[in-house]
């Protein structure tokens, strides 16, 4: 008979647990078989002790098997099944850029996103910002959208690893948010629930994302990787750069401006930004076998986006999970705006010679872009646009950046922020890949 303050005491005492140990504590948290102090001893039990693969991968399908899990065969897709997942960081809207390019390549792209919580902007935030886009559609719906659009971006609905949403809950509160276990279970599960073929793993690293060494990252990346394709998802991971903003706008409305500029004109296309976007499609289209290589895969992703396939699959997406028709031509029209938008001076002239991206991401939750906590309302209107990048020279009195804020005080307090997270010095520093490490075959 298992029972569940003895499975705890063996992972406390350094054990690794069972398949069946492990099915019967999901299966707990899943159904309220578990108290809440009995799931939140055994999260900070695994935070402490850690698991082995075996048991992140038993973990991850136990949560995976949680709930409904997608098949969409039936629906005879001309084309694979395949997504992406961030770890998270500022600024980072290549999900809004990336689903659309794949699919005009002739993937098919299912993406469960989530909210952001903390410095990190979250994917859906930035899409609710649209008027009447839903980002919770039922399950008929999303699989529609995906088959006519060949995207959709939404949230996880209740119907997925339920198991997932009630331990993440309960460690968000607890303490135990930051265990490599149960992060890669918690991404993994959802994405396996969604039916996918392939994966690619976009892991941060930096000032700004949670995995803030490359050690890290490669820890994570690579215990991602192998739980995946233990689990029978073929995953490959990219460690990419988080030490500054990611593009050139941080806030929900503007990150979604940033992304209709990018996809419609190219001289929009902030250089780091485009070769996180180019690399993590060329990963998919191969992982997909749409092309044989990655270099090919660069090529055609490329092409998507010169000819305006890329925007077309964006635009449809949009109007096809209620926004309207015509956002990709006004999205200006559909937008909020701020009332108060203006410049964050630099105190001194010199180079951009680093930047605390954490920081940056903080200014905005100041602002009212951000949560602290998952109940918070946001601003969508609210950000920073033209952040100077890392090695650009400056004057005394140039913008580091255009701050948007709701209130002249509000604009103050996130300036000053931004002043200290922005480093300027006498030269310039020399540059660093976006692209860090690859893990996988």
């Amino acid at each position: 008979m298992l029972i569940p303050q003895e499975i705890i005491r063996r992972k406390r005492d350094g054990h690794a647990l069972s398949a069946d140990e492990i099915a019967f504590v999901v299966k707990g948290i899943s159904d309220g078989g578990l108290t809440e102090g009995q799931v939140a001893a055994f999260a900070m039990t695994v935070f402490w002790r850690g698991m082995s693969t075996e048991e992140r991968v038993a973990l991850t399908l136990g949560m995976a098997n949680s709930g409904i899990r997608l098949d969409w065969r039936d629906l005879d897709l001309p084309g694979p099944v395949i997504d992406k997942h961030s770890s998270g960081g500022v600024g980072d809207k290549v999900s809004l850029m990336l689903a659309p390019i794949v699919a005009a390549c002739g993937a098919y792209v299912p993406m469960i996103s989530g909210r952001g919580l903390g410095h990190t902007g979250g994917t859906l935030d930035k899409l609710a910002s649209i008027p009447g886009y839903n980002v919770q559609p039922d399950i008929a719906s999303f699989r529609r959208v995906v088959r006519e659009a060949g995207c959709a971006i939404i949230g996880q609905t209740d119907d997925l690893a339920p198991a997932d949403r009630r331990l993440y809950a309960i460690r968000d509160t607890t303490g135990s948010v930051e265990s490599i276990p149960l992060i890669v279970s918690s991404i993994l599960s959802k994405k396996l629930a969604a039916g996918l073929s392939g994966l690619v793993m976009d892991v941060k690293t930096g000032s700004g994302a949670f995995a803030d060494s490359l050690e890290m990252a490669r820890d994570l990346a690579e215990s991602l990787v192998s739980v995946a394709n233990g689990a029978g998802l073929p995953t490959v991971a990219l460690i990419t750069d988080m030490d500054s903003v990611l593009g050139r706008d941080v806030g929900n409305a503007l990150e979604v401006a940033e992304t209709v500029a990018y996809l419609r004109d190219g001289a929009s296309r902030e250089p780091r930004l485009h070769e996180v976007v180019m690399a993590l499609a060329q990963e998919m289209l191969v992982l997909g076998k749409l092309v044989p290589t990655r270099a090919e895969g660069r090529t055609r992703a490329e092409a998507a986006l010169a000819d305006g396939r890329a925007a077309e699959r964006f635009a449809r997406m949009v109007a096809e999970l209620g926004g309207p028709r015509d956002f990709l031509e006004q999205a200006s029209r559909y937008l909020p705006v701020a009332p108060v938008v203006r410049a964050c001076a630099a105190g001194r002239s010199g180079f951009v010679a680093g930047m605390n991206a954490r920081q940056v991401g903080i200014a905005v939750v100041a602002l009212g872009g951000g949560r602290t906590k998952p109940t918070d309302s946001i601003d969508p209107a609210v950000g920073l646009t033209n952040v100077a990048p890392v090695g650009s020279a400056v004057k005394a009195g140039d913008a580091l950046a255009m701050v948007h804020a709701a209130s002249e005080t509000a604009a103050d307090a996130a300036a000053a922020i931004l002043r200290q997270a922005i480093r300027i010095e006498d030269a310039a520093p020399p540059a660093q890949p976006v692209i860090r490490a690859r893990i996988g075959a």
